[in-house]
């Protein structure tokens, strides 16, 4: 037995929960299918979500389904093995079951590749971080590294220098600073250490600074790295969605799915929101894309059961 909704979302995150709420309240059927692993799993709070601040995101999805329960929503712990088109209808796989659906909406997010320094990763959300809006506050006036590994580190450093006066930019395996860059860090402050970093170092469950590979140590009580941002739509291949490439000159940033208005692909019925569709969106931006992307799939609905209505009649 395949059992049929209105809408299937694969992503439990914010994107997909608030698209799916939008839809369970214009008494769309609705079908969320969360694997249980978002991005922000290891940070250990939301910030910059108007009235969330400092929220834990496993909380913050736990309240957004709850809500959606409240409307008849329906969630399901599990991870889609693949989609396929059958006539006008969306059929997912989830190993145990199927189910089916008339639209389509992908917020599987992203994943961060960091760079591969050893000890690095066992930080990331932590004291490794990425964003300033996301981490900045949390690191005011502490000892912040900027590890460059391409074009973006220049402009981290300025950013959290804007926190604290204690930036050291690493050049690691980055380009070469320019003058203006150089004149920049000399104006305010922000020291270099050169050479390759081979270690990031912790005790005590904080990070305490890195290791040079001449030996020396710089210390630090943060360090900001510039992941690359991989959308995970993994699933979207064999309907003909590919990912697009975000570059900051030769350097990869992240790859996302191109998306139009409201989050629509050229796949009919299948729409994206969240990272998948913008590296750069955060919990609140993913949030609000996912919502005007549930607008969009309820007004596609409604055009269509419209239109087969008016056939219909006139036949």
């Amino acid at each position: 037995m395949i059992d049929n909704y209105d809408v299937v979302i694969i992503g439990g995150g914010a994107a997909g929960l608030s698209g799916a709420i939008a839809l369970a309240r214009s008494l769309r059927t609705v079908l969320v299918i969360d694997a249980g692993d978002p991005r922000n799993a290891p940070a250990g709070h939301v910030h910059n979500f108007l009235t969330q601040d400092g929220t834990p995101p496993a909380e913050l999805y736990e309240k957004g389904r709850r809500e959606l329960a409240g409307y008849g929503g329906q969630v399901t712990g599990a991870r889609a093995r693949s989609i396929s088109r059958d006539n006008d209808r969306f059929r997912i796989d989830l190993g145990t079951r199927l189910v089916e659906a008339r639209r389509l909406l992908i917020a599987t997010g992203a994943r961060d590749e960091l760079p591969a320094v050893p000890g690095l990763a066992g930080r990331w959300g932590r004291d490794v971080l990425h964003c300033p809006y996301c981490h900045g506050w949390e690191v005011r006036g502490q000892r912040v590294g900027v590890l460059s590994t391409g074009p973006a580190a220049a402009h981290q450093a300025l950013l959290f220098r804007q926190l604290t006066d204690h930036v050291t930019v690493l050049t690691h395996t980055g380009p070469e600073l320019t003058p203006e860059q150089r004149a920049q860090f000399a104006g305010l402050g922000i020291a270099t250490a050169d050479g390759e970093v081979v270690a990031a170092e912790s005790a005590d469950d904080h990070l305490t600074g890195v290791r040079l590979a001449d030996g020396a140590t710089v210390n630090l009580d943060a360090l900001v790295v510039a992941p690359v941002c991989r959308a995970r739509a993994e699933l979207l291949a064999p309907l003909g969605l590919e990912v697009t490439e975000f570059r900051l000159g030769d350097t990869l940033m992240g790859t996302y799915v191109a998306a139009g208005p409201g989050g629509s692909t050229p796949v009919p019925g299948l729409f994206v929101a969240g990272n998948i569709a913008d590296v750069q969106a955060q919990v609140i931006s993913a949030a609000a894309a996912g919502l005007m992307a549930g607008a969009a799939i309820n007004a596609d609905l409604i055009m269509t059961d419209a239109n087969t209505a008016a056939s219909a009649v006139t036949r």
